[in-house]
């Protein structure tokens, strides 16, 4: 499974990384740190022409360059992305963020839980449905 982490704290993504390590699960977990890597990242432009387009994408919303919103919107209008599923990852309990999320068709939105326990088990919980439960299309 490849994972691209779109997320601009160096401490909540080690901790990210920390959680998917915990739960075993054998990935490439891939890091950007601002919106418009993060689009790069996904169209393999520039730098990142030889990265393999991600099963997952955790998104976080406030990001430097292109928020989040942004970028989901990207992924989301690009035929050849829009299959990736997205989940919004933040801190951000704004009813106008979860509405615009799921608007713009992502397709997860998870608060990040400010105590260390259940972070991870929130990590537990996106490997055991999307790993474990759903079905993901082949990338392409």
């Amino acid at each position: 499974m490849r994972i691209l982490l779109v997320e601009d704290n160096p401490a909540e993504a080690c901790l990210t990384r920390e959680g998917f390590a915990d739960v075993g699960l054998i990935h490439e977990l891939r890091v950007v740190d601002d919106g418009e890597k993060a689009t790069a990242f996904l169209r393999r432009e520039g730098n990142c022409a030889n990265e393999e387009v991600p099963d997952l994408v955790l998104l976080d919303l406030n990001l430097p360059k292109k928020c989040g919103h942004e970028v989901l919107k990207d992924i989301k209008s690009d035929p050849d992305l829009l299959h990736i599923p997205v989940l919004v990852v933040t801190n951000s309990h704004a009813m106008d963020d979860i509405e615009k999320v799921y608007r713009s068709n992502g397709n997860c939105y998870l608060v990040k839980p400010p105590d260390l326990n259940d972070f991870f088990s929130m990590v537990r919980r996106i490997v055991d449905f999307w790993w474990d439960t759903a079905r993901l299309p082949p990338a392409v």
